[in-house]
C-alpha cells in the first residue's frame, strides 16, 4: 500500500503549500535561481535554458496526458507552430517579445483545439494516431510553405529584448526562461486545484463515469488541447527568441517522443514530476556525451563502438524507469520526503 500525506477536505487540496517545509525549501529555491546565472559559466545558463524552454513544454503535455489521459504524438509540431508564428512576428511585424509569447501560445492553441476536436470519438490509439497524423501535417508544412516558413533554410529572428534592454544573451534570456517557468509552473498549479483540473483528472480515470456526474467531456477535452499547446506554443516562443534561428529538424517525430519520455520519467500527471522529466532528458545526454569524451582521451581507438552506447544507455535508463519506477521521479523524491520528514 502506497503512503503519504492524504488530505480529508477541500481546503487541503486547495492549498499551495502541503506544509511549512515546503515553503521553506522553495524559498531556498528561488533564492538559488536567483544567484545561479552569477556563478554559472556560459554552457551552463545555455543548459539552464534549454532545460527550461523544455520544462514548459513539458507542463503542457502534462496537462493533456498525463491530467486528462488524452495521448499526443504531436507535441513537438505545436511548439513548432510558436516558434514559427513568434519569427513571423518579429520579422514582419516587429513585435517585442513580451506580445510575441502570448500571440505564439494562443495560435498555437487554436490548432491544438482543431486537432482535439475528434477527440469526442477518438481516444486511446486512435487519438494517438490522429496526433501523429497531425504532426506529420504540420511538418509538411514547415518544409514546403517557403514564403512563410523559408522552408528547409528556416528563418532568422534578431536578437530579442524586453523595454528596450537585450536579452538575447545566455544571462539575459534566463531571467527570461525563469519567469516563463514559474509563470507556466503557477498556471499548471492553479488548474489542478480548481473544478476544471478536478474534471480533467475524471475524465482520465473514468470517463463514462464522468460524463454520468455532468462533466462535458468534449468541452474539457478541448480545454485540455488548448492549454496544452498554449504552453507548447510559449516553449516555441523562448526556443526560436532563445537560438535566434529556426528550421524545420528542431521539431521532428523524434522531439515529440522525447517530450512524451519526459512526463513518463517523471510522473504523469505530476507537476513536478514533468519538471524533474524535462531535467532527466536534457541533461543526461549531456552528462553521457562528457563521460564519453572522458573516455576518448584514454581510448581514443574505441570512440567508433563507444559512442552508440551513449543512446544505448539512454534507452536503457528509460526503461529501468518504466519498469521499477513507474510512477516516476515524483514518486521517488516523495519517497525521500517521507523518509527525511522533510
Amino acid at each position: 500500500m502506497r503512503i503519504g500525506d492524504y488530505k480529508e477536505n477541500y481546503a487541503a487540496d486547495e492549498a499551495v503549500f502541503v506544509t511549512p517545509t515546503s515553503r521553506f525549501w522553495l524559498g531556498v529555491l528561488f533564492v538559488l535561481l536567483a544567484l545561479f546565472p552569477f556563478m554559472a559559466g556560459e554552457y551552463l545558463l545555455y543548459m539552464a535554458n534549454i532545460t527550461g524552454i523544455a520544462i514548459v513544454a513539458a507542463l503542457g503535455l502534462n496537462i493533456l496526458t498525463g491530467a486528462t489521459g488524452q495521448i499526443s504524438l504531436g507535441h513537438a509540431a505545436f511548439v513548432g507552430i510558436g516558434a514559427y508564428t513568434s519569427a513571423v512576428l518579429t520579422n514582419r511585424f516587429g513585435l517585442p517579445l513580451l506580445l510575441c509569447l502570448p500571440l505564439a501560445g494562443l495560435v498555437s492553441a487554436f490548432f491544438g483545439v482543431l486537432v482535439g476536436a475528434p477527440s469526442m470519438r477518438m481516444k486511446g490509439l486512435y487519438l494517438c494516431i490522429t496526433t501523429l497524423a497531425a504532426q506529420v501535417i504540420f511538418e509538411f508544412f514547415f518544409v514546403h510553405w517557403e514564403s512563410l516558413t523559408g522552408g528547409i533554410r528556416g528563418l532568422n529572428v534578431a536578437s530579442p529584448s524586453i523595454f528596450g534592454l537585450d536579452v538575447g544573451s545566455e544571462f539575459g534570456f534566463y531571467w527570461v526562461t525563469l519567469v516563463v517557468v514559474i509563470l507556466a509552473a503557477t498556471m499548471s498549479r492553479n488548474i489542478f486545484r480548481t473544478r476544471v483540473g478536478r474534471a480533467f483528472i475524471a475524465i482520465r480515470d473514468r470517463d463514462i463515469s464522468a460524463e454520468l456526474m455532468g462533466i462535458n467531456l468534449f468541452r474539457y477535452k478541448l480545454y485540455a488541447f488548448a492549454v496544452s499547446s498554449f504552453l507548447a506554443g510559449v516553449a516555441g516562443c523562448l526556443w526560436v527568441n532563445h537560438l535566434k534561428s529556426i528550421t524545420p529538424e528542431h521539431f521532428p517525430l523524434h522531439e515529440s517522443i522525447r517530450y512524451l519520455a519526459m512526463i513518463i520519467v517523471g510522473g504523469l500527471g505530476n507537476i513536478l514530476g514533468a519538471i524533474y522529466g524535462a531535467i532527466f532528458m536534457t541533461l543526461i545526454p549531456e552528462v553521457l556525451a562528457a563521460a564519453l569524451k572522458f573516455f576518448e582521451v584514454y581510448f581514443p581507438q574505441a570512440m567508433s563502438y563507444l559512442y552508440p552506447l551513449q543512446a544505448i544507455v539512454f534507452g536503457f535508463l528509460i526503461v529501468l524507469f518504466l519498469v521499477f519506477e513507474p510512477h516516476g521521479l515524483a514518486e521517488m523524491w516523495c519517497r525521500v520526503k517521507a523518509y527525511f520528514r522533510l
